[in-house]
């Protein structure tokens, strides 16, 4: 039989010690086959308060505004990876709001970053959103000033009319440039503390999957109807998992997802795939399971499985081979865990991380107005050993209206998902401007991480939830 996630709560419990009953992730992942790197025993987890987090942050104007003059100006985001612009003279230019900025690679080890406006008349220097190669210098394409890929001042047209402008003082403005995990990040305070420091754990934790060895493999942004943040919060917990993707929870445990909080800019969830969701009443067999994940064909079909053998490990052995065969990457000693569950960490103001292998995914969210936002989503595969990692796959644009299961490629039983995620949102955005409550009420436990990264923001914004 299943759990009853109905009993009261033990009033011995402090707050936000309370967790679903049965196995913990914990539990279920060191129980593997093939036991996990020892971060994902980690359980790090702190009671953050539970005042309601009011609506207004996700409608007003005013705080939109705020957010761009106080938030988004102090903190670390990542723009491209390194693939993107691999050669010197490859650009992208990286737009967030009213910023724009044009990042591009002047040595083999060397990037750099620099406000996409010229210092003669404020024209952008290239067009918003754009990328390209072998640049040999940045010209405006207004009156024909240019600068060196280091920046330095090259030509001015018509020299001699402009006897005031010193060389040495007319470089194109620069913003801070780091790398990470094969990620090219940025941050425009000069005074901004070092990314390896900003990152926390993430170095520590992915020193073991090495990001930097994966290549996009598949790459879509979508316009999606909602604040920016309302539209992360979505995606950072599995709480909603049993109403929104019911299809799912006869092989995903949900409510005993784990959720860790590492500091003010870090924050990750387990959640397992391959044991049922708590919820269930009657638990399904092992059989059942398997063939929800759509594993008829490894096993017999008038007996199931054996006595004793899971669903879980059956299809994790079935991954490992052929995924080892299809990457060209030997996945024959990684773990259960990185190979099927969703692991996600994320990172702080709009960076998701999943180091897994089925589940490779790594995902921003950027803000558009008000109400809507883009979800751009990067598809990291391992590079296929003893060969060079393939050129990143074009990316992919669609609207609100666009459904993800019109992109080749694109798994048809994510695409559904995040479809549904994308109705959520519409309905969410609504309802909240029709509310007669003030704001969100958030569950202790599963939704800490929205409400460690309301109270991030507010550090930046200078207020208190």
């Amino acid at each position: 039989m299943g759990h009853d996630l109905t009993a009261p709560g033990d009033p011995q419990l402090a707050p936000g010690d309370a967790r679903c009953p049965g196995p913990t992730t914990r539990e279920l992942i060191a129980a593997d086959d093939i036991t996990p790197p020892s971060q994902l025993l980690e359980d790090n987890y702190e009671f953050l308060g539970d005042t309601d987090i009011p609506f207004e942050r996700y409608t007003s104007a005013d705080f939109y505004q705020a957010e761009f003059t106080k938030m988004w100006t102090k903190t670390w985001q990542w723009v491209c990876r390194e693939e993107h612009i691999p050669n010197i003279g490859d650009y992208i230019v990286y737009d967030i709001g009213t910023l724009s900025f044009i990042i591009i690679r002047t040595g083999d080890n060397t990037v750099k970053a620099f406000y996409n406006s010229c210092l003669h008349r404020g024209m952008q220097l290239c067009e918003p959103g754009s990328a390209g190669k072998d640049k040999q210098f940045i010209r405006c394409p207004f009156h024909g000033f240019n600068w060196n890929l280091d920046g330095s001042l090259r030509e001015i047209p018509c020299r001699w009319d402009f006897p005031h402008i010193k060389d040495e003082e007319f470089c194109l403005p620069e913003i801070q440039v780091a790398l990470w995990g094969g990620f090219i990040f940025v941050n425009i305070d000069p005074e901004a503390m070092p990314l390896t420091e900003y990152l926390e754990v993430l170095p520590a934790h992915f020193s073991q999957w090495p990001l930097q060895d994966r290549y996009v493999s598949l790459h879509v942004e979508k316009v999606l109807p909602a604040n920016w943040k309302m539209a992360m919060e979505a995606f950072i917990e599995a709480f909603h998992v049993l109403a929104t993707h019911s299809q799912s929870i006869r092989s995903a445990s949900d409510a005993n997802a784990q959720y860790n909080i590492y500091g003010a800019n870090v924050s990750r969830f387990i959640h397992t795939i391959g044991h049922p969701s708590p919820h269930l009443a009657d638990a399904p067999s092992e059989t059942d399971v398997l063939r929800t994940m759509g594993g008829q064909r490894l096993m017999d079909k008038e007996d199931g499985l054996p006595e004793g053998v899971s669903a879980r490990s059956t299809m994790a052995d079935h991954l490992r081979k052929t995924l080892s065969q299809e990457m060209a990457v030997d996945l024959s000693k990684i773990s259960t865990s990185q190979l099927m569950d969703s692991i996600e960490y994320f990172v702080f103001p709009n960076m998701f991380i999943f180091p897994g292998i089925t589940i490779p995914m790594v995902y921003r969210f950027r803000p558009l107005t008000v109400d809507t936002c883009i979800h751009e989503i990067l598809f990291l595969t391992p590079v296929p050993e003893n060969a060079p990692p393939p050129p990143p796959a074009e990316k992919v644009h669609l609207e609100i209206e666009d459904s993800y299961a019109t992109v080749d490629g694109f798994s048809p039983g994510l695409a559904y998902v995040l479809d549904q995620d994308t109705e959520n949102l519409m309905r969410q955005r609504a309802g909240v401007k029709a509310a007669a409550k003030s704001g969100q009420t958030l569950g202790n436990y599963q939704e800490a991480r929205i409400r460690r990264l309301n109270m991030t923001l507010d550090e930046y914004l200078g207020a208190t939830l």
